[in-house]
């Protein structure tokens, strides 16, 4: 299984980003549920989003919305992540992972995940 981020970068307050994930060796990927976390420097991983194979999308909180989307190309075997008017605290490693089904929505489940990407948003 091999999950390789890319997409990373400096990027000034306000601005956008666009992270992708390409993944291999997970058995079919349109069948899979991929999302993204990420994990500053010190701090816990934070759990982000999901893209279910249905195409239900969970965010793991509310305050995310409307600042993170979620992609995918199946036919690319890749997930996407569009990050909109970046702040300092957005900061962070951020990776794709693998999903699972909670009670009450899709949530990355960090059993897999790749090597990340590297946001710094700074001015």
């Amino acid at each position: 299984v091999q999950l390789v981020e890319s997409g990373g970068g400096l990027v000034q307050p306000g601005g956008s980003l666009n992270l992708s994930c390409t993944v291999s060796g997970f058995g079919r990927f349109k069948d899979l549920d991929m999302g993204w976390f990420r994990q500053a420097d010190g701090k816990e991983a934070e759990r982000l989003i999901c893209l279910a194979h249905s195409g239900v999308v969970t965010l793991s909180d509310d305050s995310l919305n409307g600042r993170f989307t979620i992609a995918r190309d199946n036919a690319k075997n890749t997930v996407y992540l569009q990050i909109n008017r970046l702040k300092s605290q957005d900061t962070a490693t951020y990776h794709c992972s693998d999903c699972a089904w909670y009670s009450d929505g899709y949530y990355p489940e960090l059993r897999y995940w790749g090597q990340g990407a590297q946001v710094i948003v700074s001015s």
